[in-house]
């Protein structure tokens, strides 16, 4: 560790579309978190409890954004619940973005985020949504199978900055209990692992899905997950924007609320939907030292 001498270290507490994070506001880059101190923060029994921590940084003070800092203020360092890293987070990104704007650092409108997957743009909506131009998908030939229990189903693969592989199925109860990562062949498909959905259809261009995240188990909600199901579905419905030349919408029910989800005809793609601050507090930052796990 090293870096933490400060008595107190402020954290928040946010959600969008109940895919929850701790926040950690670190402008100057000087808090360290190795992965078993994120793994403490995440906890829901002896820590705080969410499904990713947000670091909140500026590009300019973290080697792996200084290059991104003249386009993005902010760096969003973000990190899975068993303490991996993740190159991008959807719900993740509408949430630091609230984050910036309940800081006072930015004020509804435009912005850009730095991520791992590259640079995002948002919009603040002053009703409360917040929309993230997630860029665009990348779709490998690669066949993929998902596989639970006595059942299997052929999934789409979709890269969204961070793989998915999206099965259709009949009915959300037959992804069993999502505890762990749902096998799926070839393996080298995903040699860092994977997100799967698995997804039903409610209506025209209406969709639900259930998600296991790589890193996190099962989660209420998957902005990226959510995108994926989305071009997905929309390939499967013969509605490729690029082919049509027409943007096309589909809503997509996840547990902890409906985002939408908009590709446009030269890929770009768009998601809306609710992000909250619900808490704020302090913890010792001893907390994350190694000893105390001990």
């Amino acid at each position: 560790m090293g870096r933490v001498t400060q008595t107190s270290l402020s954290f928040l507490k946010g959600h969008g579309t109940e895919n929850d994070f701790v926040i950690v506001p670190d402008p100057d880059n000087t808090v360290e978190l190795p992965a078993a101190a994120v793994a403490r923060l995440c906890d829901r029994r002896a820590g705080i409890g969410a499904d990713g921590v947000l670091h909140v940084v500026r590009s300019a003070a973290h080697p792996e954004a200084a290059h991104l800092a003249d386009e993005a203020e902010w760096f969003m360092d973000y990190r899975n619940s068993d303490g991996s890293v993740a190159e991008m987070c959807g719900n993740g990104v509408r949430v630091f973005a609230r984050y910036l704007q309940y800081a006072g650092h930015v004020e509804p409108g435009d912005l850009a985020v730095a991520t791992r997957g590259g640079i995002k743009r948002v919009h603040l909506d002053k009703s409360g949504d917040v929309t993230v131009s997630m860029g665009r998908a990348v779709l490998p030939e690669d066949q993929v199978t998902v596989v639970v229990g006595d059942r299997a189903w052929p999934a789409r693969n979709v890269n969204m900055g961070n793989p998915h592989a999206v099965a259709f199925v009949e009915s959300l109860d037959h992804a069993g209990n999502l505890f762990e990562p749902p096998p799926y062949h070839p393996a080298e498909v995903y040699p860092t692992g994977v997100n799967v959905e698995f997804v039903v259809d409610r209506g025209p261009r209406h969709v639900a899905m259930r998600v296991h995240e790589r890193g996190s188990g099962e989660t209420r909600s998957c902005g990226t997950g959510a995108c994926a199901v989305a071009v997905a579905a929309i390939r499967r419905d013969g509605a490729d924007p690029s082919v049509t030349g027409e943007p096309v919408t589909y809503t997509v029910d996840l547990p902890g609320g409906t985002l939408v989800i908009t590709e446009h005809p030269d890929g770009r793609i768009d998601m809306t939907g609710p992000a909250v601050i619900v808490a704020a507090g302090e913890f010792d930052p001893s907390w994350l030292t190694e000893t105390a796990f001990a």
